[in-house]
């Protein structure tokens, strides 16, 4: 049984981690099969939003530690550097949107993968920890990098010191994520934002997802000039005259993501 699924309708790329008798923990090969189905998503024209969610209680619960303390398996630091760095680079830089809906418990990595999606949905039942500590590792997966530019450095160094549990409602008072939802619509709910994101002007949403990433490390002077650049770019595309015509003929714009 595959340990990633893939889909598509829509126009949105549906991919769900599927080890649910491990919660979802990552090992090698449900690693790499997520970074081929970003990939997958990422080549396709006709995949125009990217919706992760999982199977089963919890979203994912980080690291398969079976596979960590392995004398056979692969070592910590090939772990890190081929499983969780390119997950979290692919994630960052495909510019379509990535809904990312957290059903259960996300921990660890999972926590921090979950975080690396543009728009991060939850259950109200989901929580979120950053297991780190409990086992003596730092936050990888970008947990030194987003989390802290989420929720500020102190609470960032109390949740990853601490290791607390964060509720999915403590999650957006703190602006962790986007949205809960109660659990009985979750599903409908996020897959219709995945949904709606499809048929948007994606370009021009790959384009704000650049500029979003590129403005921790630029000045206001060098990232007002990004944005002109990138402002031409998006009205070089198909979808600024569709929406621009679909304004002045009053009328619902069809964008294409081109």
């Amino acid at each position: 049984m595959s340990t990633i699924l893939l889909t598509k309708e829509n126009g949105v790329g549906y991919i769900t981690f599927n080890r649910p008798d491990k919660f979802n923990s990552f090992n090698r090969e449900m690693a790499l099969a997520y970074q081929e189905a970003l990939d997958n998503c990422e080549d396709d024209e006709t995949v125009r939003s990217i919706y992760v969610s999982a199977v089963g209680k919890a979203f994912c619960a980080g690291q398969d530690l079976a596979e960590a303390i392995d004398p056979q398996g692969p070592e910590l630091e090939k772990i890190v550097r081929e499983h969780y760095n390119p997950i979290i680079i692919r994630m960052r830089k495909i510019e379509k949107p990535i809904v990312v809906a957290v059903n259960g418990v996300a921990a660890g990595a999972g926590a921090n993968i979950a975080l690396a999606g543009d728009i991060v949905l939850a259950a109200k039942s989901a929580s979120f920890i950053q297991a780190f500590s409990k086992i003596a590792l730092i936050p990888d997966s970008a947990g030194t990098f987003i989390l802290p530019r989420l929720v500020g450095m102190q609470r960032a160094l109390a949740l990853t010191m601490l290791g607390d549990k964060v509720s999915a409602d403590e999650a957006v008072a703190m602006g962790m994520i986007y949205k809960s939802f109660p659990d009985d619509t979750f599903e409908n709910d996020t897959k219709q934002i995945a949904i709606n994101l499809a048929q948007m002007p994606t370009k021009g949403l790959g384009l704000t997802k650049r500029l979003m990433n590129e403005t921790y490390n630029n000045t206001l002077v060098q990232q007002l000039d990004r944005e002109k650049d990138v402002q031409v770019e998006a009205g070089s595309t198909e979808d600024f005259k569709e929406g621009v015509n679909a304004f002045l003929e009053k009328r619902k714009p069809v964008f294409k993501g081109k």
